[in-house]
């Protein structure tokens, strides 16, 4: 780029003294707005910078990555007619069913093995009382997940994508590490807690290092289905769904939780100094940041022209509907594994040293066997969650990937390259740490904590975009839903960190360690800092006053 003089000429006279100031204040305020943006933004100053910049020809367009190709989306009748003024559109049984599957797809990150470890947790060592914690939770959750399909529907372009073109280098490039972190974090989780169900079903014949090998294969089973269309895919993860669904409905059925105390748990709440670990367990556990990526480009599944406003509102209204059915089913699950191992373990001497590495066997020793033992029931659905929730996370790799990096890969190769990342530190972990429940229960206080870490990397971003009119036009959200979710943003945050700075303060020890996690925390701060400030517009806000002023 031709290097631009930003130098002051000596002044002539007072008032040209001033002119002369503006005029390089402007230019220095346009030189640094055009390196922290890949985008062209209006500003008070554009006009006087366009005297003083040199002209540049229009870099030519290239063609991008994009989540689905044309003739990979599924046509919804009537979604590409053209509108017609005052025209109300009816609401219809048939395009509810073609929109049905984005929401459930979502829906498998509430349900991973990451999850149901903090739902037995939750129940073994506080009972029924956190259950209406479990509940304002999920409703959490499907708020940012409903600001994701939002962006995704109502612009065309998924979360990754957005990123790539609002931040400068530096700062996407940071993103896309922290998504990729954050997602090799839940995939080892997702891909131990498979092993873990593959272990119990083979009575312990295979090692958890033969169960990731297992669960590596996965991602074939996917490119398999992805070749017969996203329906294909779509009613497979519908099928492990159900799988789970029936199973630990099953394990209710068989412990006969008391339906009083399920009643007062989710309606009354309830919280002390003793599960507060267990409470911020449950709020962390909702908001997974490679999900918020996942569903703003899984929307994009349906043929919705983003320029026609109506169809857009009622795309929007079809996946509100079946997300908020999808994260209902999710709630009943992990309310039946709460309960389960509320019933069975609260108040006990063991409730403190259940994982999900051994929850069969304790499972086994309270309730025994019957018809199909209990231990098996739990294996099955254990293993549904692992297998659902390691392949979605190879899908969310390929859009995180091919959105910040705009790589036009071919699906086999981008499933591969997304899979190898969690598989050769997966391996690595199970042959470490197969010889003891202690070992695995502190790697996954480590990954937890990994996860909290990045959740501020994926809300600030998102709730950035949909409150930016040159983003989303029409659909930029409201005031009061903007205060409501950067409320929710800052309470999640909140509680993540207050999660973050219990586990360290336990497990950091030494001068060393300790200087190096304050640097790293000065660093995290200043870039959470960063994105917070860029959301609220406050550097371009504060570069216009200081124009302002020397005007």
């Amino acid at each position: 780029m031709t290097p631009v003089d930003i130098s002051l000429p000596a002044p002539s006279s007072s008032s040209d003294k001033n002119r002369r100031f503006f005029s390089f204040v402007a230019s220095l305020a346009t030189v640094v707005g055009a390196s922290s943006r890949n985008t062209s933004m209006p500003s008070p100053f554009d006009e006087e910078a366009n005297t003083l910049l040199p002209s540049r020809s229009p870099e030519p367009n290239e063609e991008e990555e994009k989540a689905y190709e044309s003739s990979e989306k599924i046509i919804v009748p009537g979604a590409e007619d053209e509108e017609r003024e005052g025209e109300v559109r009816r609401f219809s049984w048939r395009k509810l069913w073609l929109f049905t599957g984005p929401g459930f797809l979502m829906s498998i990150a509430f349900l991973d093995p990451g999850n149901l470890e903090g739902d037995l947790q939750a129940g073994a060592i506080a009972g029924y009382s956190l259950l209406w914690l479990l509940m304002w939770a999920t409703m959490m959750g499907l708020l940012i997940q409903m600001l994701s399909a939002r962006l995704g529907v109502a612009t065309g372009r998924h979360l990754a994508e957005h990123c790539r073109e609002e931040y400068p280098w530096w700062a996407r490039v940071s993103l896309w590490v922290m998504a990729e972190v954050a997602l090799i974090g839940a995939d080892i989780q997702e891909v131990i807690g498979s092993a873990i169900a593959i272990k119990i079903l083979s009575r312990g014949v295979l090692p958890l290092w033969a169960g990731v090998v297992i669960t590596a294969l996965d991602c074939f089973i996917f490119l398999f289905l992805e070749n017969y269309g996203v329906r294909k895919l779509e009613a497979f993860f519908a099928l492990l769904i159900s799988t789970m669904a029936i199973s630990f409905a099953w394990m209710f059925g068989e412990t006969k939780p008391s339906g009083r105390e399920l009643l007062i748990g989710v309606l009354i709440p309830k919280l002390n100094s003793k599960t507060i670990r267990q409470a911020v367990g449950v709020v962390g556990c909702v908001i997974m940041p490679h999900n918020v990526y996942l569903h703003s480009a899984l929307v994009q599944s349906r043929k919705v022209d983003p320029n026609k406003k109506s169809r857009v509102q009622e795309a929007l209204n079809y996946y509100t509907i079946e997300s908020t059915v999808a994260l209902i089913i999710s709630f009943i699950i992990n309310l039946f594994v709460t309960t389960v191992f509320a019933k069975g373990f609260y108040g006990s001497k063991d409730a403190d040293s259940i994982g999900l590495e051994n929850a069969g066997q304790y499972l086994e020793q309270k309730y025994g066997g019957g018809l199909l033992p209990i231990l098996y029931i739990w294996g099955i659905g254990l293993l549904a969650a692992g297998q659902s929730s390691t392949i979605t996370g190879t899908y969310a790799g390929q859009f995180i990937m091919g959105g910040f990096l705009n790589l036009r890969l071919k699906k086999w190769l981008r499933a591969l390259i997304t899979r190898s990342f969690a598989i050769v530190p997966t391996m690595i972990v199970a042959l470490f740490f197969d010889t003891s429940d202690d070992a695995l229960d502190i790697l996954n206080e480590w990954l937890n904590v990994l996860q909290s870490v990045q959740i501020p990397f994926a809300l600030i971003p998102l709730l950035t975009l949909v409150s930016k009119e040159q983003v989303m036009g029409d659909f930029k959200i409201g005031h009061l839903t903007k205060v409501v979710t950067w409320v929710v943003a800052a309470l999640l945050i909140i509680i993540n960190g207050y999660l973050l700075l219990n586990f360290f303060s336990s497990e950091v020890n030494g001068l060393l360690f300790g200087s190096i996690i304050c640097v790293i925390l000065a660093i995290y701060v200043a870039f959470v800092s960063y994105l917070i400030l860029r959301g609220f517009d406050l550097l371009d806000q504060f570069l216009s006053v200081v124009c302002k002023r020397f005007s």
